[in-house]
């Protein structure tokens, strides 16, 4: 019993410290494309799939700029609830939770100077 407890414990932990770690890197993705694109990158020259997990640009009427799958479609028409949370984004960043296909999705936002949102998440 102690074996099967102390087996939970250490999962949990390295489930603790691996999400820690992917919540850092997304931030540094985000953040790192909201600086090149207020330093005066064109949204558009990023692919897809640069990152893992992707990240998203949005402009302020949410027109996606970049995504895998949805790029050029409107946010608030396609899921109007992932909308809603990515209008919380700051310039500073903040994490946002919504659910995507019955599953709790957290994002990590920002919006630039321009009002562009760039966002992130698992």
């Amino acid at each position: 019993m102690k074996r099967v407890l102390l087996s939970m414990a250490t999962v949990f932990l390295l489930t603790t410290v691996l999400s820690a770690a992917d919540k850092t890197m997304i931030k540094n993705n985000v953040d790192a494309v909201v600086a090149a694109l207020e330093q005066g990158k064109e949204a558009t020259s990023y692919a897809a799939d640069a990152y893992t997990p992707y990240v998203l640009i949005m402009d302020a009427e949410g027109k996606l700029l970049v995504h895998p799958h949805l790029a050029g479609e409107y946010l608030p028409e396609k899921a109007p609830p992932i909308f809603q949370a990515l209008q919380q984004a700051t310039p500073q960043g903040v994490w946002v939770q919504y659910l995507w296909k019955g599953a709790q999705k957290n994002s990590y936002v920002r919006k630039t100077k321009a009002n562009v949102i760039v966002g992130s998440g698992y």
